[in-house]
């Protein structure tokens, strides 16, 4: 159905690509405008998460899954800059648990989140879709269990493996 020689995801040109559902490429600007305005050096896999949740009520509804856990996940990303944040600056999120294509330096994003946003679409691809969605979004975070989205998920109690229905992707 779809080329297998469809150009990478190009994370600095997002909101153009059209591999991307409107509510996807404005989470991942909603991301970046949250790492410029937090001063952090990078746009990480918990950016994208706090966007994500803030913009897709899918995603969000998914998350949440009637646990009432998602303000919770929303309250320790909010508190980033006293909390996780601390320990996480000045550091590069990589987890080494998804293929890196790209390097981040050259975009802006952690290798981590370079990857989630890359196996979204090839999420979506795999599910019969021309664009990713939060859903897919949601489903290649919590595909890296080491990852910073992750790590903010379970300190809320929520079990990412019920995200994920098609595991992990490889790029």
């Amino acid at each position: 159905m779809y080329s297998n020689h469809r150009p990478p995801l190009d994370l600095s040109h997002l909101a153009d690509d059209l591999r991307l559902t409107v509510e996807l490429r404005s989470v991942a600007a909603s991301a970046r405008r949250r790492a410029t305005r937090d001063g952090d050096q990078q746009i990480d896999t918990a950016h994208l998460l706090h966007s994500l949740l803030e913009i897709d009520p899918t995603a969000r509804a998914a998350c949440d899954a009637g646990t009432g856990r998602v303000d919770r996940v929303l309250g320790y990303l909010v508190q980033r800059s006293i909390g996780y944040g601390l320990r996480w600056r000045g550091s590069v999120e990589d987890s080494g648990a998804l293929p890196v294509v790209q390097p981040a330096h050259a975009t802006g994003w952690s290798p981590s989140a370079g990857a989630a946003l890359r196996n979204a679409v090839t999420l979506a691809r795999r599910r019969g879709r021309p664009q990713a969605d939060g859903i897919d979004l949601l489903d290649a975070l919590a595909a890296d269990p080491a990852c910073r989205a992750v790590e903010v998920l379970r300190a809320a109690g929520l079990d990412v493996s019920g995200f994920r229905d098609d595991g992990p992707v490889a790029s």
